[in-house]
């Protein structure tokens, strides 16, 4: 594997005929005079490489940015890119802003990237332009560094602590210990190139399509920034971290509704094939709210597979991060969900065991949006669970989707996140009230009881457990 880092201000050309060296980073450095400044890294392998690229601008303030590059190769070319628009006409490149970073304040910077291949050899493009403007420079360095160790987990996303006025910490952290998994041998994918294959999409590119055996997919500790599919014609696939903790391998992206055709197509991951299993990992949506742009939804995972085991999971989102659609049966089991809006939501039917549930605005918002159908008696549990949020009476258990929405929080720690005095409300001409909404036996200082919080009798309580949920049709039972 070759790995090179360029920071530069258009003077990258300068050292492309430097050979990387295996296992090492080139790093050149220039002090720019006007224009802009780019970082270029790649990670090289036969055929293939991953180029991650930050603009900074040094001139005045833009709203709408291009960057063009030259590949000096004719062999080399873009495949698949993030966080902007890629065009490439013969040798030349261009990459257009879309609309959420589409502003750049004097010093400051985006962050780009694409999966690329090449033929022949990949050389580092020679200068770049933004906005037609050349980046120039001078006083340029140059010295060999170790290769960067991948990041292990977004930044965007802190380990949640409660305000002052909220109730305690609960007893056990929100990423619970793992379930042991293996450390040793040969992962099926790594971004490094000590794997089979260097992304999770490739590994299951390579899945045969129709398998009727479970298919383990071990992911070595790194971060992916890619967008993951399991096809519906693909069930029982496994994909399984091999970190010491769900932190330790990320897979994240940051596409969200308003540029990427809805909150639907926004997901870092689709799961579509049945009796799929995500373990010991993270799932993440790093597109961050800005407080103006409509149609903010940026979903982590889009589950849409019947029979689906999450364990040990971190689903790291915002406004609508865990999808759950109206085919899917899940079983999510210790597991760490956060967000701000709507942020578990759909027409399927999930139980949430032992999980850690954080509301990380400020403000607050409704955590759940079931779309539960008239004819389906179960929706969402939230089962022996952990509430919790950023600050004090602000956080709604849910509100309906559909007018049919069913949830229930059982006996489940509610935080003094939750407003007691109403903890559901009404969404898109759906009444709460018209909705099957329950609590039973939750404790905590969020907990109380009053005319706006529905609890289920005992009696009732025993037709919704967990096993209930989940049996349908076919007796499915994954609690054991």
């Amino acid at each position: 594997m070759k790995s090179r880092t360029t920071t530069g201000a258009g003077l990258i050309g300068v050292l492309a005929g430097v050979t990387a060296l295996t296992g090492l980073a080139t790093a050149t450095t220039a002090q720019a005079a006007t224009g802009c400044a780019v970082t270029y890294t790649t990670n090289d392998w036969p055929g293939g490489f991953t180029a991650a690229i930050t603009i900074q601008n040094l001139g005045s303030a833009i709203n709408g940015w291009t960057l063009g590059f030259t590949f000096p190769d004719s062999g080399q070319k873009v495949d698949t890119g993030w966080s902007a628009t890629f065009s490439q006409s013969g040798q030349n490149v261009t990459a257009t802003n879309v609309d959420y970073n589409a502003a750049i304040a004097t010093g400051g910077s985006v962050s780009i990237g694409f999966n690329g291949s090449w033929s022949g050899s990949n050389p580092t493009p020679a200068s770049f332009t933004l906005n037609g403007v050349t980046c120039t420079g001078s006083t340029i360095t140059s010295s060999p560094t170790p290769s960067p160790t991948p990041t292990l987990s977004p930044s965007a996303s802190p380990t949640p602590t409660l305000s002052p006025s909220a109730s305690p910490s609960p007893t056990r952290s929100p990423s619970p210990s793992p379930t042991p998994s293996p450390t040793s041998g040969k992962p099926t994918v790594a971004a490094d190139g000590t794997g089979t294959y260097r992304t999770v999409q490739a590994a299951i590119d390579a899945v045969a399509s129709g398998n009727s055996s479970r298919k383990v997919i071990t992911i070595k500790p790194g971060t992916y920034r890619e967008i993951v599919t399991i096809p519906a014609n693909k069930p029982y696939i496994t994909l399984q971290g091999l970190g010491s903790s769900p932190g330790d391998v990320v897979i994240v992206d940051n596409h969200y509704a308003g540029g990427n055709g809805g909150t639907f197509n926004s997901a870092t991951a689709f799961v579509n094939g049945h009796d799929s299993a995500l373990t010991n990992l993270t799932i993440s949506n790093d597109y961050v709210e800005d407080g103006t742009t409509v149609n903010q939804q940026a979903v982590a995972l889009n589950l849409n597979a019947d029979r689906a085991v999450l364990s040990n999971v971190r689903l790291l989102g915002d406004q609508d991060t865990f999808l759950i659609n109206d085919s899917a049966r899940t079983y999510v089991k210790s597991s760490y969900i956060e967000g701000t809006v709507d942020f578990i939501f759909g027409g399927g039917t999930a139980v949430l065991n032992d999980c850690d549930i954080y509301e990380k605005r400020s403000s607050g918002a409704p955590i759940t949006a079931a779309r539960t159908d008239a004819a389906k008696t179960y929706g969402f549990l939230v089962y022996r669970s952990r509430i919790t949020g950023a600050a004090g009476n602000t956080t709604q258990l849910g509100r309906p989707w559909g007018p049919s929405a069913q949830v229930l929080y059982r006996e489940s720690s509610l935080s003094s996140t939750i407003k007691t005095s109403q903890p559901w409300t009404d969404m898109s001409g759906n009444s709460w009230k018209n909705a099957r909404f329950f609590e039973y036996k939750n404790t905590g200082a969020g907990a109380t009881v009053n005319s706006n919080r529905p609890q289920m009798s005992d009696s009732q309580a025993s037709n919704y457990t967990p096993q209930k949920y989940l049996a349908g049709s076919d007796g499915w039972n994954p609690i054991g």
